[in-house]
């Protein structure tokens, strides 16, 4: 190859990434100015008995009791915990019936949502259920997924935040747990995809089309859910999360995605296979977003995290083979830049993951940057097709 096209190749390069650059940069520092964790707080009289907890559920029992659990730690903002199931078959719906004669209070509330039409998406399908069975007397209604762990102050650091800040939408970023090598190295990589393309947690989008949002705990007011028709404008969504978040965001209502570490765990899935099939399906955000979204988000992560390594490498070699013009330098310190970047962006979140490097396998957490081409391959993949099976259900 001649030094011409070489430097016409990274001429090409730095035109692609510095624009990804400056986008990413600009949201980054947001970060600086963002609101901090939230931090476990005592129940007050005033919350009393202000939340209903909706948890929908198909087949959790593995993943359940530590839900449950949590929900039992928590003070006297909770009136009532819903736990909606879709006809379990593996002992969810006997695990919730064990509790209930137990000595937990409040006792969790088993129902079983209506036979699921044909344009929903069964969560939204059982979470809008759940919205619509709870008490009218709740002023917040609380979503969590089965997998999530909430820890003692949760529900009370909500209310606390969403009054002193006037939310009227809240969801939490979370501390996640991760078990085997291949989830360790996969899934920070998944969740930076995230980061590139949405503001800091604790920062406030300007649009609600950059709305981000986490359905593993959505809190939000129950005259505002009765005030958008509950989840019907995400009934076919498979990230109804966001899009009802995105919804409400576009009629007014303030929305704010916070740093939850401290409040609220939760183990996802088991394996980096598990997390690239289902987490992957769902990362796109196609249900929210515009296509020119989408694919201008594939453009960013492309040049900002999937290829500024491999670029570094194939552009390194050639500048040590004698090819040094002032372009190909330039190329070089660009991508150099991003590569350094991403490893100060994974040391910023390593307190999100629990027990980071006490474990031989935690260990690939560090190494995580190697998997971003196949976190930005899974963003396009993704992209390109709508999810036919979610949960153990076909669509």
């Amino acid at each position: 190859m001649s030094l011409s096209l070489i430097s016409a190749l990274a001429l090409g390069l730095i035109c692609w990434t510095l624009p990804a650059t400056f986008i990413l940069l600009s949201r980054l520092l947001k970060g600086a100015f963002r609101l901090p964790p939230l931090t476990p707080r005592e129940s007050t009289i005033e919350g009393s008995g202000t939340v209903s907890i909706v948890i929908p559920t198909l087949n959790e029992v593995k993943r359940l009791s530590p839900c449950l659990q949590g929900l039992s730690q928590q003070g006297g903002e909770v009136r009532e915990i819903l736990v909606v199931d879709s006809n379990s078959r593996d002992g969810t719906r006997e695990l919730v019936k064990n509790i209930q004669t137990s000595e937990t209070s409040p006792k969790p509330l088993l129902l079983t949502d209506p036979t699921l039409p044909p344009d929903w998406v069964g969560r939204p399908w059982a979470l809008d259920y759940g919205f619509r069975q709870s008490s009218p007397e709740s002023e917040w209604v609380l979503g969590l997924d089965a997998d999530t762990q909430p820890q003692p102050g949760l529900v009370a650091s909500l209310v606390e935040i969403a009054g002193r800040e006037n939310y009227d939408l809240i969801s939490l970023s979370p501390q996640f747990i991760l078990h085997y090598p291949g989830e360790w190295w996969l899934q920070p990589a998944l969740l930076t995809t995230l980061l590139y393309r949405f503001n800091p947690s604790g920062s406030d989008a300007s649009t609600p089309e950059r709305v981000m949002a986490n359905g593993q705990c959505f809190f939000c007011r129950r005259s505002v859910l009765a005030a958008v028709g509950g989840y019907e404008c995400a009934k076919a969504s498979f990230c109804d999360d966001v899009t009802l978040a995105r919804f409400i965001a576009a009629r007014g209502y303030k929305v704010g995605f916070l740093d939850g570490k401290g409040v609220l765990k939760v183990r996802m899935y088991e394996g980096a296979k598990e997390t690239w099939q289902e987490w992957g399906r769902s990362l796109d955000l196609k249900d929210a977003s515009s296509l020119g979204q989408i694919w201008g988000d594939v453009w960013l992560l492309s040049a900002v995290q999937g290829f500024p390594l491999p670029v570094l490498l194939g552009l390194g070699s050639a500048w040590l083979w004698g090819d040094r013009t002032l372009v190909i330098a330039l190329a070089i310190a660009l991508n150099l830049f991003l590569v350094l970047l991403r490893w100060l962006i994974l040391m910023a979140i390593a307190p999100s993951y629990a027990g980071v490097s006490k474990t031989l396998a935690s260990w690939l957490f560090w190494l995580s940057p190697l998997a971003d081409i196949l976190a930005v391959s899974r963003i396009f993949l993704s992209s390109l097709q709508k999810p036919k099976q979610w949960r153990g259900r076909v669509y």
